[in-house]
């Protein structure tokens, strides 16, 4: 295939790539955009198989299978609440390609037509070094996103004194290395580029807690994006240009109304230092022996069934539980019965963006129903019931009360406002922030004990 032709498919490529994101920014039109996704990128694969610089045909098919079978069994085995960490896992591969070909173009540049060892071209050794630098950071830091997430290390940000000074002086050394790389290209300014983006990357996203997990998984599909796009350069590939600097700037527009629906300073993200003013993790106000009013699933019915309007406000215990179906016919049986039910999303709840949006939408739930923070928050005060089930750190009053709360700042639903707050947990535990809620030991809040798809399955038995 010749260059031009070649040119002119991965033209058609990155259009339908355009159109994935363009479609994947509404639940109506998502389905389509990954259409237009895997179309784009079989376009993109066959493409570059057909031109006349790959050679090793064998070795790219055996990488396919190997790939394609483990992508496969994971795709059929994975839990929809283990997503947010298999979305880690992507990154942390996108970044360790990104290092890969770089350590190879540097090693072998003459095959990569940049030069030959002690005389790379100047350009190529910028877009190198950029493209690995940033590729190892993204590595280090979504292992660490993953670990967080997977709960193989706490969930809680690890901090200690000297921490951002740390990171500043690695963020200078790093860039003076770049310097000196492409300067002298040595072979040791090189591999220690790498080490310290790779120390920088696990420092920037230890001290970050889990209740901010969601904008750090938006942040370093970022990362991935950019270290593609200066890997791109490197192999004069312009389709993977176009596509890390399309989910480059995706991500990162992502993080910014993220961050700004949190209340939160993007630089913060970026940084490292995202919710750990202080170094310290509050434990939320102090409730003593304070005590809590429950009750049963037909309490929750009658009390349901007695309202005019509904509002259910889904959180990762929802998604642990797998109990969006159960949800969606309680929310049925009510609607039947002329009881008005929408839903309420937080822009952070779960463990990734849209983790909500993509339970409710496999359940069925329409769309029209479900609303953001910004649309409904303003309801709760005229919402006879608000229906938590399985969020905590995004209906946690300490967010605007407590100075000392790592959450501190950032919006959250006003469920505590409605006339009822029916609160779905398994137990008393803090969220994922480490904080207590004090919304449960208030008086118009009744907490209903029990794993989430059976206390729905409960209430919808109580309903019928």
């Amino acid at each position: 295939m010749s260059e031009n032709l070649s040119a002119f498919f991965y033209l058609i490529a990155s259009v339908c790539f355009i159109l994935a994101l363009r479609g994947l920014s509404s639940p109506e039109t998502a389905r389509v955009g990954n259409i237009y996704g895997i179309a784009g990128m079989i376009l993109a694969v066959v493409t570059t198989f057909l031109t006349p610089h790959v050679v090793s045909f064998w070795l790219i098919i055996l990488g396919i299978l190997i790939g394609g079978t483990i992508g496969t069994f994971i795709a059929l085995r994975i839990q929809m609440t283990a997503l947010p960490q298999l979305v880690a896992a992507f990154h942390s591969l996108v970044g360790l390609a990104a290092v890969c070909v770089a350590a190879a173009a540097f090693t072998y540049p003459e095959l990569y037509g940049i030069g030959v060892r002690g005389a790379i071209h100047g350009s190529s050794l910028v877009e190198m070094s950029l493209g690995m630098a940033i590729g190892a950071i993204t590595f280090t830091g979504s292992v660490v996103a993953f670990a967080k997430l997977q709960g193989l290390v706490t969930g809680r940000p690890l901090v200690f004194p000297g921490q951002h000074l740390i990171n500043a002086a690695l963020g200078a050394l790093l860039i003076l290395l770049i310097a000196l790389f492409v300067g002298t290209e040595g072979a040791a300014a090189f591999w220690l580029l790498l080490l310290v983006s790779l120390a920088l990357g696990f420092l920037l996203i230890v001290p970050i807690g889990g209740a901010d997990m969601p904008v750090v998984i938006s942040m370093l599909n970022s990362y991935s994006g950019w270290a593609a796009a200066g890997i791109g350069f490197t192999l004069s590939n312009s389709l993977l240009i176009v596509t890390g600097a399309l989910v480059g700037s995706s991500g990162a527009i992502l993080s910014y109304i993220m961050c700004r629906g949190m209340n939160r300073s993007i630089f913060n993200v970026v940084l490292g230092g995202f919710g750990t003013e202080g170094g310290t993790v509050a434990a939320g106000a102090g409730v003593g022996d304070r005590s809590v009013r429950s009750g049963s699933a037909e309490d929750a019915a009658f009390i349901m069934k007695n309202a005019s309007s509904v509002v259910v406000v889904p959180g990762y215990g929802m998604a642990v539980a797998q109990a969006q179906h159960a949800l969606r016919e309680m929310a049925d049986i009510l609607k039947k019965d002329g009881v008005s039910v929408r839903y309420a999303i937080h822009p952070v709840a779960g463990r990734m963006p849209g983790h909500m949006n993509v339970l409710l939408a496999e359940a069925n739930v329409p769309y029209d129903e479900v609303f953001e923070l910004e649309e409904i928050n303003r309801d709760f005060a005229s919402t006879d019931v608000a229906f938590v089930i399985g969020a905590n750190d995004v209906t946690n009053p300490a967010a605007k009360t407590d100075p000392s709360s790592p959450i501190y700042g950032m919006p959250i639903l006003d469920v505590e406002r409605a006339k009822t707050v029916l609160f779905v947990k398994r137990s008393m535990a803090s969220g994922y922030a480490g904080v207590e809620n004090e919304l449960f030991y208030r008086n118009n809040t009744m907490m209903l004990f029990g794993d989430a798809k059976k206390m729905c399955e409960e209430i919808v038995k109580a309903l019928e």
